[in-house]
């Protein structure tokens, strides 16, 4: 578990219900996650695009929290380790109507083909 301070702020609200990079290329994701550390809003390293791990290796913000609602679990990138965390500023997640992956309105119709790696 990390005890390094600087890598949980739990005052800082999350970026969005989205990923960021996403949002902004007409992406999408799989799974969101959240940084400890800034609160940025980046998907999961089954998404297509993972960029919550581009974020880790770009700030060295290396704490993510799960974004899915019901999970609360944190990760270490530097320890590659989960772990349980403090309570974050809210939202803790995005919302349950939410569709995942998603946003639905953005997924191929071959996503399936994608992650299963039939489509890269």
């Amino acid at each position: 578990m990390t005890t390094d301070p600087e890598m949980i702020d739990v005052t800082v609200p999350p970026s969005g219900t989205g990923c960021v990079e996403c949002d902004e290329t007409g992406s999408w994701w799989v799974h969101l996650r959240r940084c400890a550390a800034c609160g940025h809003i980046g998907c999961c390293d089954d998404s297509p695009n993972t960029h919550a791990t581009k974020h880790w290796q770009e700030t060295g913000h290396s704490v993510m929290q799960s974004f899915e609602p019901g999970e609360d679990w944190f990760w270490d990138f530097r320890d590659e380790a989960a772990f349980d965390g403090p309570s974050l500023a809210a939202p803790t997640s995005h919302p349950e109507s939410q569709a995942v992956p998603g946003p639905s309105d953005r997924l191929p119709a071959d996503w399936m083909d994608i992650l299963n790696g039939g489509g890269r």
